[in-house]
């Protein structure tokens, strides 16, 4: 009987844009692992909120609140979907609302607390890809491999400009006005007390900007059996 694989987890950090959604779930399919999308779940708790009335303050409540909503992560026919207490939200968490929302309860950290746990429990088998902004720094700071994408605001503003083009065709979207929505996310982000963007020092970058997504995909790929050959593994080759 051959050995079973080692399960490995792995987490793609980095700004908006800079492409860890798609290659994060490219990665997992490519795998066979679960696809974490961090971002998710904080896009869950701010679509239910604000349709609860719940404003984005550091309260028990919200805390609570946070805490006991059911999100889910099941494999769609073509993408992976994602349920909030039973019902399908992967359309409805992708909007430009939606998305600021996230922001303001993501800086929260009682929020954060709360989704902690439910993301450390998911991973806490291995076999995942995982992607966020501060999965390698603090949900995953011991994360077998750690990646941290990054592109210019000009690539990354195109990139979105494009992407909710296709998701939401009949909505007016301002390519100045996203730039500027994009940097504003990027310093909140940063500037955050609790669990801010940055770069784990044992996270390897990769600047996404002139690649394509196969490109950045079999970047990572490459970089995994490289660093699994040094460790005197056999996994994924």
């Amino acid at each position: 009987m051959s050995p079973k694989k080692q399960k490995l987890t792995i987490v793609i950090d980095g700004p908006a844009g800079a492409g860890k959604s798609t290659v994060s779930q490219a990665l997992a399919k490519k795998l066979g692992y679960l696809y974490l999308d961090s971002g998710a779940l904080y896009r869950c708790i701010a679509l239910k909120a604000d349709e609860k009335k719940i404003p984005p303050k550091n309260t028990k409540a919200l805390f609570l609140f946070s805490k006991r909503r059911k999100i889910q992560f099941k494999k769609g026919s073509a993408k992976q979907l994602v349920f909030l207490d039973g019902k399908n939200v992967t359309q409805e968490i992708r909007t430009p609302q939606v998305s600021k929302l996230a922001s303001q309860y993501a800086k929260l950290p009682l929020v954060r607390r709360a989704l902690l746990h439910q993301q450390r429990k998911v991973g806490q088998k291995g076999g995942i890809v995982g992607e966020g902004r501060d999965l390698g720094t603090v949900v995953f700071p011991k994360a077998d491999l750690k990646f941290f994408l990054v592109a210019t605001l000009k690539e990354r503003t195109k990139r979105r400009f494009l992407e909710l083009q296709e998701k939401f065709p009949t909505q007016s979207i301002s390519l100045p006005e996203l730039k500027k929505e994009i940097q504003k996310r990027d310093r909140q982000d940063a500037a955050r007390a609790l669990a801010p963007l940055k770069k784990a020092k044992d996270a390897i970058s990769v600047d996404t900007s002139a690649m394509t997504i196969d490109e950045v995909i079999s970047t990572l790929y490459k970089k995994i059996n490289v660093i699994l050959r040094a460790k005197g593994s056999k996994d994924l080759l």
